[in-house]
């Protein structure tokens, strides 16, 4: 008879005893995964209810809920994806789209999704792939098709830009960005782009509001910094253009664009100093030398170079070469219609050049044209600039002059500022005003006409001071006849960002 040892029994206890707990784990873990099953599924239901009902930012807590307690579902990832994308995060949103596929590569909706996350961020190629992805699973699907000519669009349009802007037809690369930013709402690159030639084009209200949107969201961004520090540049606030410049160079130092406005800005301001003081101290040659060697620094800042025009001709003057002074200021006034003392200067010399023919004894009455000249553009020069209050240039067309008032009327319109304080609002009303006030002349070819030649508005159209700009607004947006507006917060859009809506 075999007498098991005392060993062999304690083994074979043991052995079933692990064997028990090992079952007991298998169970008690299979009980954790179904229990977790249930309540990521109870998470993602009541993210969908907050998707529906457009609470982006509490959908975005629950999805996330969910995805904590199963990392390995594909469509959690897919859903707040599609959250983050509402919410305007798409590179986070891209993230979690990638994680899904990753997770399963037959996951349409999360192909999708990141091929709508690439496009919106501007990189069509990507989003091309992840939309022909998509036709591999599900040939007949509409969306993605037309996501496909949506990338291709884009790409052409990429393309017409870089030629427009090779060209220096910055007006094409703005309309060119224009078209691709409708689908590739969140390229910070196609933003930047369309800044610069809004820039290059005398548009600075314009091409700041772009930069400055961008900073906003990332204060980082070096191609952002050096258009602000390029619209300073041109609007001639040198020194605070430096900074910018110097910023630029701090978050990017091989920015070559803002490493060369920077030398020129300094190179600019050097020079101009330089012929000043010679100026001031009564060495009018050398003067005269250094505004000219300024003036080839660089031909694009209108600003600085119609003051360095203008303060070439008040050399010029000096030296006795009226004729040379007129021309100077007349160059000043074509590269800034607004440069009233240039105009003032011009007269002056106008004048001085007749009293010489007089001590000459010329017949004066071909002459008299240069005064009247003279005078008529320091009359257009004293009224309000409507081109500039709605930020468009004088060879505008009909659509752009409708487009800046839908905007900048929108930007001031007094609804959307009335929580701030009173002396804001007055100002912002009295912005409103000029915006209306500029749409009424600008859009009636007529006035637009007159207004050109330099005739004064309020002679023909009574005291435009009295005119409702409100009324022009509700014609202009279809706000009569009972129908209202409404400005609202929008907080997807980030502080002080709103938006309009009628009702």
């Amino acid at each position: 008879m075999h007498i098991p040892s005392l060993c062999s029994f304690t083994q074979n206890s043991l052995l079933g005893n692990v064997n028990k707990i090992s079952l007991v784990l298998k169970h008690f873990l299979s009980f954790f995964i179904s229990v977790s099953s249930r309540e990521a599924e109870s998470f993602k239901e009541q993210g969908n209810a907050y998707y529906i009902k457009k609470d982006y930012s509490e959908a975005f807590n629950y999805y996330t809920k969910a995805i904590d307690m199963c990392p390995k579902n594909a469509s959690y990832y897919g859903n707040r994806a599609a959250t983050l994308m509402m919410l305007s995060r798409h590179r986070e949103a891209l993230e979690d789209s990638q994680q899904a596929v990753r997770l399963d590569d037959t996951f349409m909706k999360g192909h999708l999704r990141e091929g709508k996350c690439h496009l919106s961020l501007g990189n069509a190629m990507a989003a091309s792939r992840c939309f022909h992805r998509v036709l591999e699973l599900e040939p007949d699907n509409s969306q993605a098709q037309q996501e496909v000519k949506n990338a291709d669009s884009v790409l052409e349009y990429e393309k017409m830009a870089e030629l427009g802007f090779e060209k220096h037809d910055f007006r094409m690369v703005v309309f060119c960005m224009d078209r691709a930013l409708e689908s590739a709402s969140a390229c910070h690159r196609f933003k930047v782009l369309k800044a610069e030639c809004l820039a290059m084009l005398g548009r600075y209200p314009e091409a700041q509001s772009v930069a400055s949107d961008i900073l906003r969201m990332d204060a980082t961004n070096g191609d952002a910094l050096y258009v602000r520090g390029l619209c300073l540049y041109y609007e001639d606030c040198i020194d605070k253009a430096v900074q910018f410049f110097v910023q630029a160079l701090r978050m990017a130092p091989d920015h070559e664009k803002a490493r060369l406005a920077c030398r020129n800005a300094k190179a600019l301001k050097a020079k101009k100093e330089d012929g000043n003081k010679a100026f001031k101290d009564g060495n009018y040659d050398a003067a005269y030398e250094l505004y000219s060697e300024a003036l080839t620094i660089d031909p694009n800042n209108i600003k600085t170079n119609a003051k360095l025009f203008c303060n070439r001709g008040t050399v010029g003057s000096k030296l006795k070469k009226i004729d040379q002074a007129i021309e100077d200021c007349t160059k000043a006034v074509k590269l800034d219609e607004t440069y009233i003392k240039a105009y003032l200067r011009r007269a002056q010399w106008y004048h001085a050049r007749i009293w010489i023919f007089i001590g000459y004894g010329y017949d004066l009455s071909k002459h008299k044209h240069l005064l009247k000249n003279a005078q008529l553009e320091l009359k257009k020069s004293k009224r309000k600039d409507y081109y500039k209050v709605l930020g468009v240039d004088k060879n505008a067309t009909e659509d752009e002059i409708k487009k800046a008032y839908r905007k900048r009327a929108l930007m001031h319109h007094p609804d959307r500022h009335s929580s701030a304080s009173a002396e804001v609002q007055k100002e912002e009303e009295k912005k409103f005003k000029e915006v209306g006030e500029a749409f009424t002349v600008l859009s009636d070819p007529k006035k637009k006409s007159r207004y050109d030649s330099g005739h004064d508005m309020e002679d023909d159209t009574g005291n435009m001071g009295d005119f409702d700009a409100n009324n022009i607004f509700k014609a202009f947006f279809g706000g009569g006849g009972g129908q209202g507006y409404s400005f609202e917060a929008n907080q997807s859009s980030g502080p002080g960002n709103f938006f309009f809506q009628f009702g």
